[in-house]
């Protein structure tokens, strides 16, 4: 099977679990094409295979490679869906960083998720993305414009709030007074969205959820939404310009471009070995049911 492999510098602690999963793919006779930029930093950490392949883009790999590896933490998992874009390469994410809520395999369990995966004892499961757009021809991030979490304004300093105009279909929702707004997908539910107060959202329920980032009135909540709807933002700030974000990607707009958001034309395939369990995900990642006086 052909296997495309993406990662980031990591931890030196990770280098023995990255052997580990090399070695172990080496001896299923796997065919490795290695993210360029990734195969420069592994050549000094660990004993790669002697024949392998390299790719920048995923129009560089091959029509028949099984799937995408991604190894490091979340912020690496949304770096490899971006990395795969439409292509429908299914990704499986191997976690080296500390949450995990995308990338599920632990490093402990490399050997027998990679063999169970290698047998197609797995599930997919379609995750929806953002899309945002500009009023003007240039694309944002060079055309990379979409989100597996969520799409991002902030203000650009430290100093006044911003005021985000957001409407519906057209119809006018909210004037947000704040730092900032969030529009997350459910994927992106249990992310920044989460810690500013927004819902957790089931992957799969057709919805997106806007949330306010220290909103000056008290009174202004997250607002659920269905996923068929768009949105335009309109921004006012003193400062003429606010960051935007879109994932892990971040830029610097000008206030006098109208966003547009909406749901992608494509949906991402994620690679979920059979025992897992997205409610069991959330109660370990979270905490859930745990009490601190036994500890």
């Amino acid at each position: 099977m052909k296997i495309a492999v993406y990662g980031r510098e990591f931890h030196s602690s990770v280098v023995p679990y990255v052997q580990r999963l090399f070695d172990s793919l080496i001896a299923k006779n796997t065919e490795l094409w290695i993210y360029k930029d990734f195969h420069e930093f592994l050549e000094q950490q660990v004993d790669c295979p002697q024949k392998l392949y390299t790719y920048a883009t995923h129009d560089e790999l091959p029509d028949d490679i099984g799937f995408m590896l991604s190894l490091g933490g979340d912020g690496t998992m949304l770096a490899a869906v971006s990395i795969v874009a439409d292509s429908g390469i299914p990704v499986a994410g191997v976690n080296f960083g500390r949450l995990g809520f995308l990338a599920d395999i632990n490093k402990d369990d490399i050997d027998a998720s990679l063999e169970a995966i290698l047998m197609g004892e797995y599930n997919i499961q379609k995750r929806t993305l953002l899309s945002v757009k500009s009023d003007q021809r240039a694309p944002l991030f060079e055309g990379s414009h979409f989100a597996l979490n969520d799409i991002t304004l902030f203000k650009s300093d430290s100093s006044a709030m911003i005021t985000v105009n957001v409407y519906l279909n057209g119809e006018l929702l909210n004037a947000y007074w704040a730092d900032g707004i969030i529009v997350a997908t459910p994927t992106g539910s249990t992310a920044y969205s989460l810690s500013c107060g927004g819902p957790i959202i089931m992957p799969g329920s057709g919805n997106f959820v806007i949330t306010p980032i220290s909103p000056h009135n008290l009174n202004v909540r997250p607002v659920v939404i269905s996923d068929d709807m768009e949105l335009d933002l309109e921004i006012e700030s003193r400062s003429g310009k606010f960051l935007l974000s879109c994932d892990s990607k971040t830029t610097t707009i000008s206030t006098d471009i109208r966003l547009k958001i909406s749901k992608a034309h494509y949906q991402v395939n994620l690679i979920r070995l059979k025992n897992y369990s997205y409610f069991t995900n959330l109660r370990n990642k979270l905490l859930w049911g745990l009490d601190a006086r036994n500890y």
